[in-house]
């Protein structure tokens, strides 16, 4: 339940679906099983797993939503080898080279073959939409699976103005800023972990941990025009992460003083323990999301069109 990485999204319009609406559109997209000569499948499981039975889990005006994608595993050097077999015994009893068009329809057959003998790959992605904030968060350490789940709900909604926000000034001098300036904002602080780049496509990375990034080490690194690309910050006494210079959130850690103001509830009723952490979650992400932003000069509702 609680997000370890995350790709934010701002809408470009205002998200207007309710949870029933939205619920009626997941539930006519839902995931079903990959059958035996399938390669791939892809739509929505309930919100809370096995412990809740919709697609939409509304908690404070935050609705969260799960995407799950089956795929069959086979190797591609497996299938080139078997491609190259056919392709010999070709040569041998034909006295010929294959053409294009046969080697596709080699690797088409051999494909079709193995699928029923193929493993499967089951990845499940939650996200939750906060209509008030403006905002999709996606659950996911890869920007290519953020943006699969957004073209998954554009398709069963028909429609999904959202966009990356990305601010005037570019994110790497801002984060460079931080360091060489000490214009952090107040409720951030600088962890002790960071990756620096220098100027050109050959230039040099390197990466510090455990290492007071205010020290006259990481200062010579900066005068030599190294920028900074990733970044370990704390928020609020509330958690830890990892600022990309896209934006993109990684290593996110909930703080014990935030998974703590759930224990009273009781640990019996699983469902209401899901309800409240989400709500927690939600909450306090969308205040980190609103405060990291204002680093940037930036807004969740920057992108919305304006009459």
């Amino acid at each position: 339940m609680w997000f370890k990485n995350l790709y934010f999204f701002a809408f470009t319009r205002p998200f207007e679906w309710s949870e029933q609406d939205l619920e009626k559109h997941l539930s006519e997209h839902l995931f079903t099983p990959l059958g035996s000569t399938e390669v791939s499948h892809f739509g929505w499981v309930n919100a809370l797993g096995k412990h809740g039975d919709t697609s939409v889990h509304g908690a404070n005006g935050n609705f969260l939503i799960c995407a799950r994608k089956e795929e069959k595993m086979l190797p591609a050097s497996v299938i080139k080898d078997m491609v190259e077999e056919k392709v010999n015994l070709l040569e041998q009893e034909q006295g010929r080279g294959a053409t294009k068009k046969e080697k596709e329809q080699f690797k088409e057959d051999i494909t079709f073959e193995l699928l029923p003998r193929a493993f499967s790959r089951i990845t499940d992605t939650h996200a939750y939409i906060s209509p008030v904030n403006n905002i999709i968060v996606i659950n996911s350490s890869s920007r290519g699976k953020a943006e699969d789940l957004l073209a998954l709900l554009r398709k069963v909604l028909g429609t999904l103005p959202v966009s990356s926000l990305e601010p005037d000034v570019c994110a790497d001098e801002t984060m460079t800023d931080w360091l060489n300036e000490k214009s952090l904002g107040g409720k951030f602080t600088l962890g002790m972990e960071a990756e620096f780049n220098a100027l050109g496509d050959d230039g040099a990375v390197i990466r510090v941990k455990n290492q007071d990034l205010l020290s006259e080490e990481i200062k010579s690194h900066l005068d030599a025009d190294k920028y900074v690309v990733k970044v370990a910050l704390e928020w609020d006494e509330t958690l830890s992460f990892i600022l990309c210079d896209d934006l993109a959130i990684k290593r996110v850690k909930f703080f014990d003083v935030i998974h703590e103001q759930n224990d009273d509830i009781d640990s019996d009723d699983i469902v209401a323990k899901l309800d409240a952490d989400f709500a927690l979650m939600a909450g306090e992400l969308n205040r980190f999301i609103t405060e990291l932003l204002a680093e940037f000069s930036m807004k969740t509702t920057d992108l919305l069109e304006k009459d």
